[in-house]
C-alpha cells in the first residue's frame, strides 16, 4: 500500500472528526439561551426571519445528525482498535482491551458531566462499547441483521415516547436548564447525582445502538480507510444518506412557524426526526471519506481540521467546557444575552479557535493530551 493511500485513509477518518466537532458543539449551544422562550423541542423561539432560518438549517443538518455521525465514528474505531489487538494479543484480548477504553471513556464522561458541567456522550457510548464489544467478532451480515432488527425496535417506540413527553410537557419545547442563579457549587451535587441517570436516558430516548452498529458495519468494509476501493458504495451511502436525512427533517423544521399540530404528533414527528437522522450517519461518514479519496493536498483548513480530529477527544472536552464558562450562569453567562444567531457565531469561534490549536500542536508533532492519557491507560496493564 502506498504512502498516498495511507494519508488519504488517515485523513478520511480524521476529517469526519474534526468536522464532528463542529455538528456537536452547533447542537449545544442553544441548550443555554435560557432566556428565551422554548421554541420546538431544544431550539429556542426565533425572533425574525434570520433565526428562523438558523433554526431550520440545524434542524436540517445538526440536531439529531451530529450524534449518529459520533457514533458511526465511535463503532468504526471500535472494529479498528478490535482488528489490531487481535492480530497482536488473539481476539480475547482484543475484547478485553475494547472494554478497558469504554470504561476509561465513561470515566472521561462522567468528569466532564459531573464536574465541568457539560454535555455528555463519552459516557454514552462507552456504554454503547461495553454492550457490543462481543459483536465485533460476527459477520457483517449479522451486522446488517442487527442494524435492521434495533432500528425496527426504536422506530415503533421512539416516536411514541416523544409523543407522550410532549404530551406530558404540555408545549413543543423543552423547558430550560437554567434560571440564571446558578453557581458551579450550587449545581455540583445535582451533576455528580446525575452522573449514572444521564447515559441511561440517553440510550432509552435515543437510537444510539443501532447508530453504533451501523460504525461496525462500515469498519468491517473498511470504508473510511480504503474509499478507492468503494468509492461506488459510497456515493450510494452519501445520496441516499443524506437524502432520507433531510427528507425527515422538514417536517420538524415546519412546526411552530408554518404547522401547529397536536402536541404528541408533533413529539412523534421529532421520533421520526431523530430515526431519520440514522441515515446521516452513513451520509455525512460517505462525504468525509469521498473527501479524503479527493484531496491531493493538504492544505491550511483541511490540515487543521484533520489535526482536530486526530485529537478529536481532547477537542471535544475542551469545547463542552468552553461553552460551559462561556455561555451558563456560572462563569460569563453569555446564554443570557445571546441570541440564535449569535450562539451560533459563538459555537464557530471556538471551534475554529480548536483548529489553530490543533495545527499549531500537529505542527510541533504533539499528541492530544486525553488521548495520550487514555493510551496509557488503556495499555499500561499489557506487557
Amino acid at each position: 500500500m502506498t504512502e498516498t493511500n495511507q494519508k488519504k485513509r488517515v485523513l478520511s477518518l480524521d476529517l469526519a472528526r474534526g468536522s464532528m466537532l463542529l455538528l456537536i458543539i452547533l447542537a449545544h449551544v442553544p441548550l443555554f439561551l435560557y432566556t428565551i422562550e422554548p421554541g420546538v423541542i431544544t431550539k429556542v423561539a426565533p425572533a425574525n426571519a434570520l433565526e428562523k432560518t438558523v433554526n431550520f438549517l440545524m434542524e436540517l443538518i445538526v440536531d439529531n445528525r451530529a450524534r449518529p455521525l459520533f457514533a458511526v465514528l465511535f463503532g468504526y474505531g471500535l472494529v479498528m482498535i478490535y482488528r489490531k489487538q487481535s492480530e497482536r494479543k488473539g481476539e480475547n484480548e482484543a475484547k478485553r482491551i475494547i472494554r478497558r477504553r469504554c470504561w476509561y471513556l465513561i470515566l472521561f464522561g462522567a468528569i466532564l458531566a459531573g464536574i465541568a458541567g457539560g454535555q455528555d456522550i463519552l459516557m454514552t457510548y462507552g456504554i454503547a462499547g461495553l454492550i457490543l464489544a462481543g459483536s465485533l467478532k460476527k459477520t457483517n451480515d449479522k451486522i446488517m441483521k442487527r442494524i435492521v432488527i434495533s432500528v425496527i425496535i426504536c422506530l415503533i417506540y421512539l416516536p411514541v415516547l416523544w409523543g407522550g413527553v410532549l404530551t406530558g410537557i404540555g408545549d413543543y419545547g423543552l423547558p430550560t436548564a437554567y434560571t440564571g442563579n446558578e453557581t458551579y457549587f450550587g449545581n455540583l451535587a445535582g451533576q455528580l447525582i446525575s452522573i449514572p441517570i444521564v447515559p441511561l436516558f440517553t440510550h432509552l430516548f435515543f437510537p444510539i445502538i443501532p447508530s453504533v452498529y451501523m460504525g461496525i458495519w462500515m469498519g468491517n468494509k473498511e470504508l473510511l480507510i480504503q474509499p478507492d476501493e468503494h468509492a461506488r458504495l459510497l456515493k450510494r451511502l452519501t445520496v441516499w444518506g443524506l437524502v432520507l436525512s433531510a427528507a425527515g427533517a422538514i417536517p420538524l423544521a415546519l412546526i411552530n412557524d408554518f404547522w401547529f399540530p397536536g402536541l404528541f404528533t408533533a413529539g412523534f414527528i421529532y421520533g421520526l426526526h431523530m430515526m431519520t437522522g440514522l441515515a446521516a450517519g452513513f451520509g455525512y461518514a460517505g462525504v468525509f471519506a469521498l473527501a479524503g479519496m479527493a484531496v491531493q493536498h493538504r492544505g491550511k483548513i483541511i490540515g487543521s481540521i484533520a489535526a482536530t480530529g486526530k485529537r478529536s477527544l481532547t477537542f471535544f472536552i475542551l469545547q463542552e467546557c468552553l461553552i460551559v464558562i462561556t455561555m451558563s450562569p456560572v462563569a460569563f453567562n453569555l446564554g443570557a444575552h445571546l441570541n440564535i444567531t449569535t450562539a451560533v457565531i459563538l459555537a464557530a469561534v471556538i471551534w475554529i479557535a480548536t483548529l489553530v490549536i490543533a495545527n499549531i500542536m500537529e505542527k510541533r508533532q504533539m499528541a492530544g493530551p486525553l488521548e495520550k492519557l487514555m493510551r496509557t491507560l488503556t495499555y499500561s496493564v499489557q506487557k
